[in-house]
C-alpha cells in the first residue's frame, strides 16, 4: 500500500516535471527561432538598404552624368524663360546653313556648311478700331508686307566673314499716308552688309568646360538684340528694322562662362522711298557682360551705354522727314545720356523662373524755351526696373504663368511757363515695345504698369508644335504732368487727368503650318483710363470719342529655305 502510494506520487511528481522540462525546452527553441528570425530580418533589412544605397547612387550617377550632357552641349548659358524677352539669334531665325536646307538635295550642296542663305516674307492684315496711337478715332484695315534676303559666307574663307541682309517693307491699303511713316515702310534697303574677322581659338583660351573661347569684330551696316531687348532690338514685330552703322565687337559666345560685347555706332535715319543713311548727329556706345560661372541659376548681365547727340547736325524726325523752322530749333538739341544697368534671370529645376533689372540715366541735355530765350542745359536723371517671376508646371501642354511689374520714369514738368527742371524722363534708346502692350501702345518711358501671362502648349492632334499666350496689363503714367509718347503725345502738365491710362488683354496663338510656312493670330482689347479719355477729348472733334479700342491681326510668314 506505501509502495503503491509512493509510485503514484512519484507519477504525480514527474508529469510536473515533465511538463516543464518540455516547456523549458519550447521556450528555448522559440527564443531561439525568433533570435534567427531577427537575425535573417536584420540582415534582410541590411540588404535592402545596401541595394537601395546602389540604386540611389546609380540614380545620382545618371542625372550627373545627364547634367554633364547637358553641360557639353549648351556650356554655362541658361535659356531664359521672361516673356518676350528671347532676342533674336545671330544670323535670324530664318537664316540656314546650305547644306540643312532642301538644297541638300542636290549633290553641290551636300557637304557646304560654309554658306547660310535665308529668304523670308511677311504679311500681316490687321484690324483696328479707334487705334489711340492716331489723333482721330476711326477704323484703319492696313496690310503690311515684308521681305527679307540673307547670305553669309562663314568658316571657309576663316578669319575673314562677311554677310549682306536686305529688306523691303511696304503698306497697303490703310487710312493713313505712307510718306513718312517708317514704323511700316522702308522700300529695298540694307539692314545688315558687314565683314568679320572670326577666330574660334583666340588669346582669350577655353573655360573650364574646355568650351573655346572665340573672339571676332565686326565693321559695317549691323542689326541686333542685346539684353531682354528693351533698350537695343532689331525690332521683330515691327515692320521696320532698327540698323546701325559702325563697329562691334565679341569676346566668347553664350556656352561660356562670361562673354563680353562692344560696340561703338552710329543709328542709321530710315527713309520710305530712299536708301537709308547714317545718322552724322548720334553716336552710340556699349560694353555689355555675361557672367554665368557662378551659379547656374543666376545669369549676371551688366551694361553700360552712352549716347550722345550733336544738336547742329540734327536734320530729320524719325519719319525721315526735313524739320524746318520751329520743328528744327526744337529737335537741334545737344544731349549726352549714360546708362548703366545690371540684370540677373534664371531658372530653377522646380520649374520656378525669375528676370530682373534695374538702370540708371544720368547726363546733361539742351532743352528748347523759346524763340526768344533760346536753349538752356538741365541734368537728366532718370531711372527704370523691372522684375517677373514665372512657374512652368509639369504637365504636357507646358502651361507658365508669370507676374511682371516695370518701371520707367517720366518728367515732372510745371504746369505754366518755361520748364528749366531737370529731364527725368527714361530714354529708350533703341528699344522693343512690344512686350509692354501688344496693341504698341506703350514705350519705355514715363509708366507703370504690373502684367499678367500665361503661356502654353495645347496638344492638338491635327496640329503639332502650336502656342498660345495671353496677358492682362495695367497701365498708369509714372508722372501725370508728363507725355503718353505711343499715344499721339498726348498731355495735361496741369496733371489734372491723373495717370490712369488704361488697361490691356491681349491673346496670340502661333501656328506652324509646316516648315517653311507658319501663322500667328492675335487680339487685344484696351480700356482707356481717366487720362486717356479726358486728354483725347480735348483734341478737336473728338468730344464724343470712345473709350476703348481693338485690335485683330491675322501673319502669314513664309520660308524660302
Amino acid at each position: 500500500m506505501k509502495l503503491t502510494n509512493i509510485t503514484f506520487n512519484n507519477k504525480a511528481f514527474a508529469y510536473p516535471l515533465l511538463a516543464g522540462l518540455l516547456l523549458s525546452n519550447g521556450l528555448v527553441f522559440a527564443e531561439e527561432t525568433t533570435t534567427s528570425t531577427a537575425t535573417i530580418s536584420t540582415e534582410q533589412s541590411i540588404e535592402a538598404q545596401e541595394q537601395q544605397a546602389k540604386v540611389n547612387a546609380r540614380l545620382a550617377e545618371i542625372a550627373a552624368e545627364e547634367k554633364a550632357a547637358a553641360k557639353a552641349a549648351n556650356g554655362y548659358y541658361v535659356e531664359r524663360k521672361s516673356y518676350g524677352t528671347q532676342k533674336e539669334t545671330e544670323p535670324p531665325r530664318y537664316v540656314k546653313q546650305a547644306n540643312k536646307t532642301w538644297l541638300k538635295e542636290y549633290d553641290a550642296f551636300d557637304d557646304v556648311n560654309w554658306l547660310d542663305l535665308g529668304l523670308e516674307y511677311r504679311a500681316r492684315f490687321e484690324h483696328r478700331d479707334n487705334d489711340f496711337r492716331r489723333a482721330d478715332e476711326n477704323i484703319d484695315d492696313p496690310l503690311l508686307l515684308r521681305t527679307r534676303a540673307y547670305v553669309g559666307v562663314k568658316e571657309i574663307l576663316d578669319p575673314l566673314r562677311f554677310a549682306v541682309e536686305v529688306q523691303d517693307s511696304r503698306r497697303n491699303l490703310g487710312e493713313y499716308s505712307r510718306e513718312y511713316d517708317t514704323r511700316d515702310v522702308n522700300q529695298a534697303d540694307v539692314l545688315q552688309g558687314y565683314l568679320e574677322l572670326h577666330f574660334k581659338e583666340s588669346i582669350f583660351g577655353k573655360d573650364d568646360l574646355g568650351n573655346n573661347r572665340p573672339f571676332w569684330v565686326r565693321g559695317g551696316r549691323l542689326a541686333w538684340e542685346s539684353l531682354d531687348r528693351r533698350l537695343i532690338a532689331r525690332n521683330e514685330w515691327r515692320n521696320t528694322t532698327n540698323t546701325f552703322q559702325g563697329i562691334r565687337a565679341n569676346i566668347g559666345d553664350k556656352k561660356n562662362d562670361w562673354q563680353l560685347e562692344a560696340f561703338a555706332v552710329k543709328p542709321v535715319q530710315r527713309f520710305t522711298t530712299r536708301l537709308d543713311e547714317v545718322d552724322h548727329a548720334q553716336d552710340f556706345y556699349g560694353v555689355i557682360g555675361d557672367w554665368r560661372r557662378w551659379s547656374e541659376y543666376v545669369t549676371l548681365q551688366p551694361h553700360y551705354f552712352l549716347l550722345k547727340q550733336d544738336g547742329d547736325k540734327v536734320k530729320y524726325n524719325s519719319g525721315g522727314q526735313e524739320l524746318t523752322g520751329a520743328a528744327l530749333s526744337q529737335a537741334q538739341i545737344d544731349r549726352e545720356i549714360h546708362t548703366a544697368g545690371l540684370r540677373a534671370y534664371g531658372a530653377f529645376k522646380s520649374g520656378w523662373d525669375y528676370d530682373a533689372s534695374y538702370v540708371k540715366q544720368w547726363g546733361n541735355q539742351d532743352r528748347f524755351l523759346s524763340t526768344t530765350l533760346g536753349y538752356i542745359n538741365v541734368d537728366h536723371d532718370a531711372y527704370a526696373y523691372g522684375g517677373e517671376v514665372g512657374y512652368t508646371f509639369k504637365n504636357s501642354w507646358k502651361p507658365r504663368v508669370s507676374a511682371y511689374y516695370g518701371v520707367a520714369t517720366g518728367d515732372s514738368t510745371p504746369a505754366t511757363g518755361t520748364d528749366r527742371t531737370d529731364s527725368q524722363r527714361f530714354e529708350r534708346l533703341f528699344g522693343f515695345a512690344r512686350p509692354w502692350s501688344n496693341n504698341d501702345y506703350i514705350q519705355m518711358e514715363n509708366i507703370r504698369t504690373p502684367k499678367l501671362h500665361l503661356e502654353f502648349e495645347p496638344k492638338v492632334s491635327f496640329l503639332e508644335n502650336v502656342k498660345v499666350d495671353t496677358s492682362f496689363s495695367w497701365y498708369r503714367l509714372d508722372d501725370s504732368s508728363d507725355r503718353w509718347q505711343a499715344g499721339n503725345n498726348l498731355r495735361d502738365r496741369t496733371g489734372n487727368s491723373g495717370n490712369d491710362l488704361g488697361k490691356e488683354v491681349d491673346l496670340r496663338v502661333r501656328f506652324p503650318i509646316n516648315d517653311y510656312a507658319s501663322l500667328n493670330i492675335g487680339y487685344a482689347h484696351f480700356w482707356a483710363g481717366d487720362f486717356v479719355k479726358d486728354t483725347s477729348r480735348r483734341v478737336a472733334g473728338q468730344a464724343d470719342r470712345d473709350d476703348s479700342s481693338d485690335f485683330f491681326y491675322t501673319e502669314l510668314t513664309l520660308l524660302g529655305f
